[in-house]
């Protein structure tokens, strides 16, 4: 199971960011040199995955502001995240389908149970794992702030 001070496993994943050149596969090498915030989701269209998801939208200036970029994860498909974010006016990250869960089971955010437990990362520049949170039950999501206040800390 990944730790705080691990490498984070490089995984490509086809996603969507709503536009059609987002319509692509994400590397997370590719984003090396920056910080990153993984989250992973349970569940499109679940109402605890949609507050989540919006929340960090409405607040992605925060994000911006201390160089994070987001990337969210789901077993779901890339389609079934695009109806998802068109239903909800559009994320301000990409959504990304890990439909085999390969990426959810070597970041160990598998429950007993095969489904995903809502877990956020945050990666510094050289991809190491500097935070992070994996909720036991579903029902919360780290807020903005805390998030972004580990992101934050990368720097002191």
């Amino acid at each position: 199971m990944i730790s705080v001070g691990d490498t984070a496993p490089d995984f490509t994943l086809d996603g969507s960011d709503g536009t059609e050149a987002g319509r692509r596969p994400y590397t997370l090498a590719e984003l090396r040199g920056e910080p990153v915030v993984l989250v992973f989701y349970p569940a499109d269209n679940s109402p605890v995955c949609t507050a989540q998801l919006r929340s960090y939208t409405g607040d992605i200036a925060a994000f911006s502001e201390v160089g994070a970029r987001l990337l969210a994860l789901s077993p779901q498909s890339v389609a079934a995240h695009e109806a998802f974010a068109a239903a909800n006016g559009g994320f301000a990250f990409p959504l990304l389908a890990d439909f085999g869960k390969e990426v959810g089971r070597s970041y160990g955010v598998l429950g007993p149970v095969g489904f995903y437990r809502r877990s956020v990362f945050v990666l510094d520049g050289d991809g190491v794992v500097r935070w992070l949170h994996r909720a036991t039950a579903g029902l919360t999501f780290r807020p903005v702030d805390e998030v972004v206040a580990a992101v934050r800390a990368l720097d002191a």
